[in-house]
């Protein structure tokens, strides 16, 4: 049997504004992830060890801070002549009366917006996949059941927490594995069977049930889970596919936190150090870490360039961090070349990059707690200046600064 033609669809166009002052200056999938990694960095991955070289990737929001973290696509071997990664600008239509320009409003009218690319290639099957969750998957084993299985739509599935699912769409699922219902961020969810947002689909009927939804709706047609999936669903050919593993949605700064803390710990079950399916990224050449006399480092990722004179305890540094001596770093996230200076502690933090945490500032509060909320967490945005032993309490937020 011939291989199939596949085209990879990776939408990365959302602000993620739930992020708050993480995303204000940075599009959600550039938002680093264990140090050294972007979180875009996982979808590419997945790619090129499935063995899937046709990507285009949708950008809209903060688009150059994706386009400088990929490397023309080299580091997944993406860098082709033919196929390999394209970036696709927003494609922006003229509004009917007014006469602006409107940029899509959703992941499905993103594909709607896009329907001219995906006619042009011809794919056999069309993979859709978003840039800010972090799992590893072989998308053969969605791709493999859906063509056995003749679907129109296959839903790459996981299982969540009953008091999380409402923040998914949530989907019903008989013993056949034919998706029967489906609702997009319910309030009350009936189960804990969710979309991770990776999609397979029967190319013609995708590009007829958009065309069909978009000629009677005059309010755009919003992300998957408000009309498509639903319509889809209607026809009775749209199953799901499990993914068995470790998988979790960054939208939100608790979920940010909480997976890094699930790096820290003696077997995390998200393996990055696995020969057999590498995570890749653009590489930034940096020294290798500097740990000095006094320091004290416990059970935290020290990334490449990180000069460390403090404590730093159960926490992530990224590239270029600076602890000086007498300061305290503890369940905490540090972007890149941020600065902790002498006496300061922070504890229960995301701290975003070029950051400089003053002498005798205390970020953040000893809560010891395993799972804490976005209310507990302080949050800094990107530039900012903490003067020295300033305080600042749990779950306050920082604006960052654009250098520009």
């Amino acid at each position: 049997m011939s291989r199939p033609r596949i085209l990879a669809l990776i939408l990365a166009g959302g602000r993620g504004s739930r992020m708050e002052v993480l995303t204000d200056h940075r599009a959600k999938s550039a938002l680093p992830y264990a140090g050294v990694y972007r979180l875009l960095d996982f979808s590419l991955s997945n790619l090129r060890n499935s063995g899937i070289s046709d990507v285009k990737l949708l950008v809209q929001y903060q688009a150059q801070t994706i386009m400088e973290e990929l490397g023309n696509g080299r580091p997944w071997d993406l860098d082709r002549t033919t196929g390999g990664l394209q970036i696709v600008p927003p494609q922006q239509r003229r509004g009917d009366e007014s006469g602006e320009e409107i940029v899509p409003d959703g992941n499905a009218a993103a594909i709607l917006d896009n329907l001219d690319i995906i006619q042009k290639f011809d794919p056999d099957v069309l993979l859709v996949l978003s840039s800010d969750h972090v799992y590893t998957f072989d998308y053969f084993t969605a791709i493999d059941q859906h063509l056995e299985r003749n679907a129109e739509a296959t839903l790459v599935t996981t299982s969540a927490p009953i008091e999380e699912a409402s923040n998914f769409g949530v989907c019903e699922v008989d013993d056949s594995g034919r998706v029967t219902g489906f609702s997009y961020k319910p309030d009350s969810p009936a189960g804990n069977v969710v979309t991770t947002e990776i999609f397979v689909y029967n190319p013609a009927v995708l590009i007829d049930t958009l065309e069909a939804l978009a000629g009677e709706s005059d309010e755009g047609l919003g992300d998957f889970g408000d009309e498509l999936i639903p319509a889809l669903i209607e026809r009775g050919h749209v199953f799901a596919c499990p993914l068995d593993g470790y998988w979790k949605d960054m939208g939100r700064p608790e979920t940010y936190f909480a997976s890094h803390m699930e790096l820290l710990a003696d077997a995390p079950e998200l393996n990055l150090d696995d020969r057999a399916w590498p995570i890749l990224t653009l590489e930034h050449q940096r020294l290798p870490a500097r740990i000095r006399d006094g320091a004290k480092v416990v059970d935290s990722l020290i990334s490449p360039g990180c000069d460390v004179s403090g404590t730093v305890e159960r926490s992530v540094l990224s590239p270029g961090v600076t602890v000086e001596k007498g300061a305290v770093v503890r369940n905490a996230i540090v972007l890149s070349d941020t600065m902790i200076k002498a006496g300061a502690e922070v504890q229960y933090a995301i701290i975003d990059r070029h950051v400089v945490i003053g002498g005798g500032a205390v970020i953040g509060e000893p809560l010891d707690l395993d799972d804490p909320s976005s209310e507990d967490l302080v949050l800094i945005g990107q530039y900012a200046r903490i003067h020295g032993n300033r305080r600042i309490g749990k779950g306050e937020r920082v604006p960052g600064v654009d250098p520009l």
